[in-house]
């Protein structure tokens, strides 16, 4: 028997997040084990005139491949990669892992080496398709969101096929003013960061680049961040989750980092220069998702977050900073997990996870739901 919710996400994806119009090719990526959304996707590209195509991979097997893999093996990897994004109008990637401590097998520096060869097939996927990626529901994800299976499978179609036009709308208000704000000032529990987003675009995100979504970003001016930030959202680097990580940024650099694993953070910041300077500011505005379930494509989203990227920023919002690396890290400023404010040119607008100004009420939690 079909699960309606699946078809419904399919053709979210389909007709909403990628809008495939007829002739126009698809590329989906499939990383798990249940293959009932991709059934419902390659029906839906077909009914929307699409020509899908379906690439599989295992987790077990690529970390295992990736652990001793060469330079050689990698370039033979993006040409092949490269060539076939070349063919795509689009990109769909659902990604289940069974186990998100799998990659922990392969060595930082087979890490760093992958994701510098392998960038000329990322940045064709990021800047000439229309994409999206997301989770899958699993008992793997049920377990990081310490949430029965069945509840969690609810919680993710709540999330995953809300109303993103109704959010979209709602995101308006903050993408004016942030194209119009100049100075950004973030404070909370070891936090007190400021930084300019002056003459880059904002740009929200409302179910048509991930699933889920919700959050507007941009970037800040390359050199203008100065203060510490304190991130209180575990994040996954190389199959650990690393915890506490702190900055200390003078004229945009990262001049000091701590964490739970402070050397392994630092070898990640050292993967090339631009590793150390920031790609990507975001707010995040997820009614559904208010806790952290170490997945940076739930995390990111939650409602009452920043995040703040170290690493390549987006063609969409450019800063002029290049990196093999995309790293978000997530502070959520609830009560709940110790408050903080935001401040655009000196008027807080957004207090303990909140939107507080007249016009911004409008993406505060119970009004997106």
């Amino acid at each position: 028997m079909k699960d309606a919710r699946y078809e419904k996400l399919a053709d979210n994806l389909i007709n909403y997040s990628v809008k495939i119009k007829t002739g126009e090719k698809l590329l989906i990526e499939f990383s798990g084990k249940d293959n009932a959304l991709i059934k419902e996707l390659v029906s839906k590209a077909y009914e929307a005139g699409g020509l899908p195509f379906v690439n599989y991979t295992d987790n077990q097997i690529k970390c295992l491949l990736l652990k001793d893999i060469t330079q050689e093996q990698l370039e033979i990897m993006n040409d092949g990669q490269l060539s076939m994004m070349k063919h795509m109008d689009a990109y769909i990637a659902i990604r289940a892992m069974d186990n998100i401590f799998e990659s922990s097998i392969i060595p930082p520096e087979k890490t760093a080496m992958f994701s510098r060869i392998m960038k000329p097939a990322f940045d064709e996927r990021v800047n000439n398709t229309r994409w999206c990626v997301l989770r899958y529901p699993n008992d793997s994800m049920a377990q990081l969101a310490q949430k029965p299976t069945d509840e969690f499978e609810e919680f993710f179609f709540d999330v995953c096929n809300l109303d993103y036009s109704k959010m979209s709308a709602a995101m308006d208000n903050l993408v004016n003013l942030m194209n119009k704000t100049d100075k950004v000032r973030i404070e909370g529990p070891g936090t007190d960061l400021e930084f300019s987003i002056k003459g880059i675009p904002a740009i929200k995100c409302a179910g048509e680049m991930n699933i889920p979504d919700g959050e507007v970003f941009t970037a800040p001016v390359r050199d203008s961040i100065n203060g510490r930030i304190t991130f209180n959202a575990p994040a996954m680097s190389e199959g650990e989750a690393i915890e506490n990580i702190s900055f200390t940024f003078v004229n945009g650099k990262i001049t000091k980092a701590v964490s739970s694993n402070t050397e392994k953070t630092n070898k990640r910041l050292d993967t090339d220069e631009g590793a150390r300077y920031v790609g990507e500011f975001a707010i995040g505005v997820n009614p559904f998702i208010t806790d952290p379930m170490k997945d940076t494509l739930f995390d990111e989203k939650i409602a009452g977050s920043i995040h703040l990227t170290p690493g390549q920023c987006y063609e969409e919002a450019p800063n002029g900073n290049d990196s093999a690396i995309h790293w978000d890290l997530v502070l959520i400023q609830t009560p709940e997990y110790g408050g903080g404010n935001i401040y655009f040119d000196d008027v807080l607008v957004r207090k303990d996870g909140i939107f507080v100004t007249d016009e911004l009420l409008c993406l505060n939690p119970e009004n997106l739901k």
